[in-house]
């Protein structure tokens, strides 16, 4: 299985393009859509939404990332097994979180192979979904084939310690106008909640413990702090956008 993460958007050929290489050179591997809409040229943010929504996957699931704003630079394309998994994508700190929540015996390759005719300004087509596609057919670092594809770095290299544990920023907008936060539910103390520019929201623990039209956050399905309006749309309050700052506070 391989599971692709990017800020691409569904919008024009970009995500078609992958998977017409990933059907090319992994025929019949399964592809999950699991997020397309990633915050925008933001590694950091989209490392714990990667790290919450990564969750209930298979052995062996490749995780193929896409938010990399620094293209065609001197990031290095990366490889990275842990827990019996798969990350394929640059080394900007958006494989972090995955890490630090779900990894186990960490190791490292910087992909050091590249195609004859390479863009610069579309790896994701061009270096991250042909490797995807290689570590599905059992081929890659590891596996004893095209190991000279392929440098082993140290795990080290490749980390974020100064990034927090929970991070208390709006990291994401669902359809519905739901505010998705970096901040895990299981993190919150008893008596404490979140507050977002002048709103302190109430704790529920489902949409009609609340009014219509009141908001309040809650424990989503995925174990991130969440905000919504009963039947309205908290990305559209004043102040609230990706990014913007979110509290813990005592009641």
């Amino acid at each position: 299985m391989i599971v692709l993460f990017t800020d691409f958007g569904l919008e024009g050929p970009y995500i078609g393009q992958m998977k017409a290489v990933l059907h090319v050179n992994a025929p019949g591997t399964v592809v999950v859509d699991l997020i397309s809409d990633a915050p925008a040229h933001d590694p950091m943010l989209s490392a714990y939404l990667l790290a919450a929504y990564a969750v209930g996957f298979p052995d062996e699931a490749i995780f193929l990332g896409v938010v990399d704003p620094g293209v065609g630079g001197d990031r290095r394309a990366i490889v990275v097994r842990f827990a019996k998994q798969w990350f394929v994508g640059p080394d900007n700190g958006l494989v972090e979180l995955l890490l630090r929540r779900h990894g186990t015996e960490i190791k490292v390759w910087e992909i050091v192979w590249k195609p004859e005719n390479c863009s610069a300004s579309f790896h994701g087509r061009d270096i991250f979904s042909p490797i995807a596609a290689r570590l599905a057919r059992g081929e890659g670092p590891d596996m004893g084939t095209n190991e000279g594809d392929f440098r082993a770095i140290d795990k080290d290299s490749i980390r974020k310690p100064i990034w927090p544990d929970d991070l208390g920023k709006i990291i994401y907008f669902d359809r519905f106008g739901n505010a998705m936060t970096g901040i895990r539910a299981d993190s919150l103390m008893t008596g404490e909640t979140l507050q977002i520019r002048d709103y302190i929201l109430p704790v529920a623990e489902t949409f009609t413990s609340v009014q219509s039209g009141d908001m309040f956050c809650y424990a989503n399905a995925n174990g991130l702090m969440e905000v919504a309006v009963n039947k309205g749309r908290a990305k559209e309050k004043q102040g609230f956008e990706v990014g913007g700052d979110v509290s813990v506070i005592k009641l």
